[in-house]
């Protein structure tokens, strides 16, 4: 069993920063992959960002160029730097990591942007 704790999220002005971090229990090396995804009222979870085993990343267009995703492997923990935020990145924030077959996710952190 694999347990992720999010801190980070909170209320920003439009062009502002936050950094996300999710603390896992265990090794995240042992991890397929580690990613971040949100889900705004109303609308589906989307993948924001994802960074596999091999250090590759993905990202969602809308966020590219303005968001990185890094992990800390003696902190066993990932972040999702976010900076030039827009309104519409409003949404509940979601750690989420795959182990083998299985995926794990956190809790969900608030993030709040003002225009």
């Amino acid at each position: 069993q694999v347990q992720l704790v999010e801190s980070g999220g909170g209320l920003v002005q439009a062009g502002g920063s936050l950094r996300l971090s999710c603390a896992a229990s265990g090794n995240i090396l042992v991890f397929n992959a580690m990613a971040w995804y949100r889900q705004a009222p109303g609308k589906q979870r989307e993948l924001v960002a994802l960074l596999n085993r091999a250090g590759n990343t993905n990202y969602l267009d809308s966020v590219k160029g303005r968001f990185t995703i890094s992990r800390d492997n003696a902190k066993s923990t990932v972040y999702l730097q976010m900076n030039s935020l827009k309104p519409e990145d409003t949404a509940v924030y979601y750690c989420n990591v795959e182990l083998g077959w299985t995926n794990y996710w956190g809790q969900g952190t608030q993030v709040t942007v003002s225009s």
